[in-house]
């Protein structure tokens, strides 16, 4: 035992207790603001827009913060501030009334809100890897995090009135924003000096290759997102049914960064296997498969969203020179929000039309995000030193 386990326990421990803390957050967040907004009076488009608004300025937020993080040297303490910015904009969202007050404020409490994902995976793969420490054996209590969250949500539904749904999500990013101050501050405070070439990093061929690859094996869920349930309750399942689907899902995907620490697979790999998950998951639901089988395919979320968030953030914060580890974990969110969002706007389309077969699109999706991943892999292990020690080590 060297004198240094403890103090590797410690970041370990906090780390996770501030994942579980955002996707606690969350899972409270995502079922209840919609209900609270229909209760202070917005109608169906107003609500749309309220929640469409972030995704637009978080296209102009994310960037700004991770690149100011990486320029101070200062992931944790914009972490921080940018936690505090969150729970402040959502208490005052609950003062707010009329649909412009709401719409500003949501905007910006949400656009906070997303920007931490990227400081968190750039603090914890940083300080993870200084401690020869797993992402995913860590990562795993957000995931477990987000479905007691939803629980807790589906509980507290029935009650309070809509009109104060607002609260437990301020109570609840309070809390993050608590556990965030926990958080140790890495080793290495001192502003990382500009290496050569590392700007030109993000225009690479390379990182465009991954973040592409990334972003349309995420985008590729969206037919599952927005329109399983609906599939599922006219094909006759039950609530209790589909709600154990879901998390079946959840679960798989649990599995997976729990024992990814352990796998001999390398970030290529990885987002190969999360390509070839969504293909093979989505090109069965297209053909309406047995209900026997649904739990089958479920399980491939472990794939199709576990393995190919492991293995685009694995190849970022391992490629990316150190000043831009931030800024290239939240040019890879940015990516994937807009091609979730227009992948989401073309699901619906296709839904309306073709009903449950619309999951053919997302295979193809999924198999051009395959395809980018394999150029990825080859352009690193030929082109950059990071790249052929990794190549060497998944070899």
């Amino acid at each position: 035992m060297t004198p240094h386990k403890p103090a590797i326990d410690r970041f370990a421990l906090r780390l996770a207790a501030f994942y579980g803390g955002v996707f606690v957050a969350l899972g409270i967040q995502m079922p209840f603001l919609p209900v609270w907004l229909a209760a202070k009076g917005l109608d169906a488009g107003a609500i749309g827009t309220v929640l469409a608004a972030p995704l637009i300025l978080r296209i102009f937020a994310v960037p700004l913060v991770t690149g100011a993080a990486d320029r101070m040297g200062a992931l944790r303490g914009v972490l921080i501030m940018t936690a505090a910015a969150t729970a402040a904009g959502y208490a005052l969202l609950g003062f707010a009334s009329g649909f412009w007050a709401i719409l500003v404020m949501a905007s910006l409490a949400t656009a906070a809100l997303t920007s931490i994902f990227p400081l968190a995976d750039a603090y914890a793969l940083k300080g993870l890897a200084m401690r020869s420490r797993s992402y995913g054996s860590v990562r795993v209590w957000g995931s477990g995090a987000f479905i007691a969250g939803s629980l807790g949500a589906g509980l507290l539904l029935d009650m309070m009135r809509p009109a104060d749904l607002i609260w437990p999500m301020v109570g609840a990013f309070f809390a993050m924003t608590l556990l965030s101050a926990w958080l140790q501050p890495l080793e290495d405070g001192a502003r990382p000096r500009a290496s050569p070439g590392s700007g030109a990093f993000l225009r690479s061929p390379a990182f465009l290759a991954v973040t592409s690859a990334a972003s349309l094996i995420q985008a590729s869920h969206a037919v599952y997102y927005g329109f399983s349930t609906l599939d599922w309750r006219a094909a006759g399942l039950s609530g209790h049914a589909i709600g154990a689907l879901w998390a079946v899902g959840v679960i798989a995907e649990i599995i997976l960064f729990a024992v990814s620490g352990r796998l001999p697979v390398g970030p290529g790999m990885l987002l190969g296997l999360g390509a070839a998950g969504a293909v093979v998951r989505w090109g069965v639901m297209a053909l309406d498969p047995p209900l026997l089988l649904l739990p089958v395919l479920q399980g491939l979320h472990g794939l199709s969203f576990g393995a190919t968030h492991l293995g685009a953030v694995l190849f970022l914060a391992r490629a990316a020179p150190d000043r831009l580890g931030a800024t290239a974990q939240g040019y890879l969110a940015i990516a994937t929000g807009a091609a979730m969002a227009a992948s989401t706007a073309l699901s619906g389309l296709l839904y309306g039309v073709y009903g449950g077969r619309a999951y053919a699109a997302m295979a193809v999706a999924a198999m051009i995000g395959g395809l980018l991943a394999l150029v990825a892999h080859r352009l690193w292990r030929d082109h950059t030193p990071q790249g052929r020690i990794l190549s060497a080590k998944a070899d």
